[in-house]
C-alpha cells in the first residue's frame, strides 16, 4: 500500500495534510515530517487542524506552517492526506467530504474510509510509515525532519514503555538520530518544558487518585480546570502517574467536558487491550494507549468504563476500594 500512496502522490500537485484533534506527538511530528517530504517532492502543501499546536511541539521544524482552522478554505488542495483517524469527523475539520483521501494509520482500531488506505498496525507509530515513505520517495532525510519523526515516535511509544517496543523501534530511533535529531534536546522540550498550569493540573488530578485492585483512576472537573489555569492539552500524560503504581495494570483519566461527557485516556501496561474497552464508546487507540468519550456525570462515566474492564480482566477486578 505504500507503493499505492506514493503513486498517488506522484500523480497529483498539492495536498491538505491534516490529523485528529487534540493532536499529540505522532501527529503533529508525523504531519511535519511529511509536509518537508512533499515540499522536496516538489508538491504544495497546506497543513491544517481543528486544534493549535501543543506548547511543548511549538518548537518543532515548520511547526509555524501549521493552520489552526475549523473548517477547510476555498482555496485548499482538493486533495488530502489524514494521519491517525479512522474517520474524517475524528479530524473536527469541516469541507473534507468530497476530497481525494488517502489514510495513512497504524492503530489497532483503524478503518479504511479513503480512497487509498495505507495501515500498519505493526508500526510503532505513524511516523515510522512517514520515514519509510520518505525513504521510498528518495528525498533527503533532513536533521529538521529527523527531529518530527523522532519525536513522534519518543512520545507514541510512551518514551520506549509501551509494549510492542523492540530491537525494531530501538533502531528506528538510532537511525533518526544519525540523520540529525539529538535525542537529548528532544527529550528536554517534551519532558522539562511544561507549564506551571500542567503541574498544578497534576496536583488536583492526584488528590483525586483512587484504586481497585489492578485499576487506577482520577478526575478533573471543570472548575478544577479553571482553577489551575490548565488547558486541554495539559492533561497528555497525566494518567501516567496512575499507571506508574505498584501492581496496578490499567488506568483511567476522566477530563469533564462542557456539554457534560467526559473524556477519558486508558493507558495499560500491557496485559489488557484498552483499545477494545475504548472501542466499546466509539473511540480506540493502541492497546496500551487508547481514548474515548463517556456520558457524565462522573459517576456514570466510572461505571461505564469500569463495568468493562472488570469483564476484561476478572480476577483483578474485586479487593479493597482505596484512596492511593
Amino acid at each position: 500500500m505504500m507503493d499505492h500512496v506514493l503513486k498517488e502522490i506522484e500523480q497529483r500537485s498539492a495536498f491538505l495534510l491534516t490529523s485528529h484533534a487534540r493532536p499529540d506527538g505522532d501527529a503533529i511530528g508525523s504531519l511535519l515530517a511529511l509536509y518537508q517530504v512533499l515540499k522536496q517532492m516538489g508538491k504544495g502543501a497546506r497543513v491544517i487542524m481543528n486544534d493549535s499546536v501543543p506548547f511543548i511541539y511549538n518548537p518543532l521544524p515548520y511547526a509555524e506552517v501549521i493552520e489552526h482552522r475549523h473548517s477547510v478554505p476555498p482555496d485548499a488542495p482538493p486533495a488530502a492526506i489524514i494521519l491517525e483517524c479512522d474517520s474524517i469527523q475524528r479530524t473536527r475539520l469541516e469541507g473534507l467530504e468530497g476530497r481525494f483521501l488517502i489514510n495513512i494509520d497504524h492503530h489497532s482500531s483503524a478503518r479504511e474510509f479513503a480512497d487509498v488506505n495505507w495501515v500498519d498496525s505493526k508500526a510503532c507509530a505513524v511516523a515510522e510509515m512517514i520515514y519509510r515513505l520518505a525513504l521510498a520517495a528518495r528525498v533527503e532525510v533532513t536533521s529538521e525532519m529527523a527531529t518530527c519523526l523522532y519525536t513522534a515516535v519518543l512520545t507514541d511509544t510512551g518514551s520506549f514503555c509501551f509494549a510492542g517496543t523492540d530491537a525494531h523501534t530501538l533502531q528506528l530511533a538510532a537511525e533518526l538520530v544519525r540523520r540529525g535529531a539529538n535525542p537529548v534536546d528532544i527529550a528536554h522540550r517534551v519532558y522539562f518544558s511544561n507549564p506551571a498550569s500542567k503541574m498544578r493540573l497534576l496536583g488536583a488530578a492526584l488528590s483525586n487518585l483512587h484504586r481497585e485492585g489492578a485499576l487506577a483512576y482520577m478526575h478533573i472537573s471543570i472548575s478544577e480546570m479553571e482553577r489551575s489555569g490548565g488547558l486541554e492539552e495539559d492533561c497528555e500524560g497525566l494518567v501516567n502517574y496512575a499507571l506508574s503504581i505498584e501492581g496496578v495494570e490499567v488506568a483511567l483519566f476522566f477530563r469533564e467536558i462542557p456539554d457534560g461527557r467526559y473524556r477519558v485516556s486508558l493507558r495499560s501496561k500491557g496485559q489488557v487491550n484498552v483499545a477494545v474497552v475504548a472501542e466499546q464508546f466509539g473511540g480506540g487507540g493502541h492497546n496500551c494507549a487508547s481514548g474515548c468519550a463517556v456520558s457524565g456525570p462522573l459517576t456514570t462515566s466510572l461505571e461505564l468504563i469500569l463495568t468493562q474492564l472488570r469483564s476484561v480482566f476478572p480476577q483483578h477486578s474485586r479487593g479493597p476500594e482505596a484512596t492511593a
